[in-house]
């Protein structure tokens, strides 16, 4: 039994020596490397450089006061559409007390020359008609008389603007905002009852209202310095606008700055495009996009993926499968790249299948 057993476990051992040693050399031997392949394709090339902006109205303008005082009233809101010269709001006008004292005291100061010259040319008119005086001296009396009354006039004139806002011999009132452009109320800044400040050679003034022509709309973008050489007025741009993922907007491009500005070490030049509106679709000013600008295309050319060139001393490879997994190189003139596919000219056929690495 003892002999029995001696002799079980000295097969077993030999057994599992034999087996790890089997083992060992099937893990030692490498599987052989199946590379995969791809064929060519036809497909489109584009080359294109982007640019990032923002849409804004062509024509867009800040309406301001030509006085100073409270908004009394305000006839319009944002979104409305407006014509030109209509009414947007009326200021209450609270006189500048200086103004005010000033503008009196210049009419007083009139009315007191007109009465003199009036008085004058009373008496020479009397002497006019008794031929003691030529006509040439009572004209000088007549024309003076003639220019304080003018100045009378000028002097009510502007104190009525300053106590009300408005002219007595134009009918103009300076305290009514009215729009200079047709178009859409972009925004209103001020509210009933807030005071603002009158447009003058020292002050911006008060922004009443913002309009725009909402129908003429322009991309307002920059490109790169690398890329701004390769661009030129009258180019086609995709606009793609984020707020809007449908079909991207189609513009043209119609300037290029000649200067460029340094944009965090980075030297951008500014373009704009006239972007084509569509009825379906209403763009908002201020809406951010990227434009695709084509700098160079090839329709339905044959082509392959860039990761399977080889570059060798100049000259560009690609490994063709000529039986299974055996492969060889084989030289091909390439065109046109977008960055990811490149164009095949020749040196391969289309059924041929390329070894990727």
């Amino acid at each position: 039994m003892k002999k029995f057993i001696a002799i079980f476990f000295g097969v077993a051992t030999v057994g599992v020596f034999i087996w790890t040693a089997v083992f060992l050399y099937q893990k030692s031997q490498q599987k052989p490397v199946v590379y995969e392949t791809q064929q060519p394709f036809v497909t489109d090339i584009v080359v294109k450089t982007v640019a990032t902006g923002k849409i804004i109205p062509r024509k867009e303008v800040e309406v301001k006061s030509q006085v100073s005082g409270v908004v009394e009233t305000i006839y319009v809101e944002a979104g409305q559409p407006i014509a030109k010269d209509a009414l947007i709001a009326k200021i209450q006008i609270i006189p500048n007390m200086e103004r005010l004292v000033a503008a009196e005291s210049r009419v007083e100061t009139a009315r007191l020359r007109l009465d003199n010259a009036n008085t004058e040319l009373a008496r020479q008119k009397s002497l006019f008609a008794d031929q003691l005086i030529p006509e040439f001296e009572f004209n000088k009396y007549q024309y003076d008389f003639n220019l304080q009354k003018e100045e009378l006039d000028a002097a009510e004139n502007a104190l009525a603007i300053v106590r009300e806002g408005a002219s007595q011999k134009a009918g103009k009132i300076s305290n009514q905002v009215k729009a200079t452009l047709q178009g859409l109320i972009l925004d209103i800044p001020v509210k009933e009852g807030t005071f603002v400040t009158e447009t003058n050679t020292f002050n911006a003034g008060t922004t009443i209202a913002t309009v725009a022509n909402m129908e003429d709309m322009i991309f307002e973008g920059t490109v790169d310095e690398s890329e701004v050489g390769k661009i030129s007025e009258g180019m086609d741009l995709l606009l793609n606008i984020g707020a809007m993922e449908k079909e991207p907007f189609v513009a043209k491009l119609e300037y290029i700055s000649p200067q460029g500005v340094d944009d965090q070490g980075t030297i951008k030049f500014e373009i704009r495009a006239a972007v084509t509106l569509r009825k379906d679709h209403f763009l908002r000013a201020g809406y951010s996009a990227t434009a695709d600008i084509v700098l160079d295309r090839a329709d339905q050319v044959l082509a392959i993926n860039e990761r399977l060139l080889l570059v060798e001393n100049g000259k560009t490879y690609v490994e063709v499968e000529t039986a299974p997994q055996e492969f060889e190189r084989r030289e091909v003139v390439t065109g046109l790249s977008d960055g990811i596919n490149i164009e095949i000219v020749s040196g391969i056929a289309k059924d041929a299948r390329l070894k990727v690495r």
